[in-house]
């Protein structure tokens, strides 16, 4: 059987891959301080508990990412989703209710319409203006505190 050669684009990709072995490999051997300059290029904070295997997992993924690309959020929210489903780990407080990106959620108050468009990132807009919470839209249209997944009907009364 006759061996197939490898395109031009495949060899790069190879190249690529061995380049970044080659850097997730240096890694083992910086110390601590020069393992942190190389965080501070490619992170714009460090973590509140930092601890080397961290530190080198994460360069590790963010050398990959930047060569070859980040996974499609459809693929990164179903990971969240298996590993809320699999973890061993349960909280006490219950996940938040969240509306899917693009989704526009609308509610009548005080004989008025209030339109809100769920944005990829997990903000909102509302009134051509970004929020971070559904809480912060629900007072600003009301002017008193309010839940902003209650009051636009993503959790059921009696909800905690």
């Amino acid at each position: 059987m006759k061996q197939r050669s490898i395109t031009p684009r495949e060899q790069r990709s190879l190249d690529q891959l061995n380049a970044i072995q080659r850097k997730v490999a240096a890694l083992d051997d910086l110390k601590m301080p020069e393992l942190w300059k190389v965080w501070d290029v490619h992170f714009p904070r460090r973590p509140v508990h930092p601890n080397r295997k961290f530190l080198t997992s994460r360069l590790s993924h963010r050398f990959q990412e930047l060569a070859f690309g980040t996974l499609p959020q459809s693929t990164r929210e179903r990971l969240a989703d298996y590993g809320q489903q699999l973890s061993k780990i349960k909280s006490k407080t219950p996940l938040k209710a969240v509306a899917m990106p693009g989704a526009t959620l609308v509610r009548e108050f005080d004989g008025k319409e209030y339109r809100v468009q769920v944005l990829a990132d997990g903000r909102y807009e509302y009134n051509r203006q970004i929020y971070g919470s559904l809480s912060a839209i629900a007072k600003t249209i009301t002017g008193t505190q309010w839940s902003g997944p209650a009051f636009f009907g993503l959790k059921a009364k009696g909800e905690a």
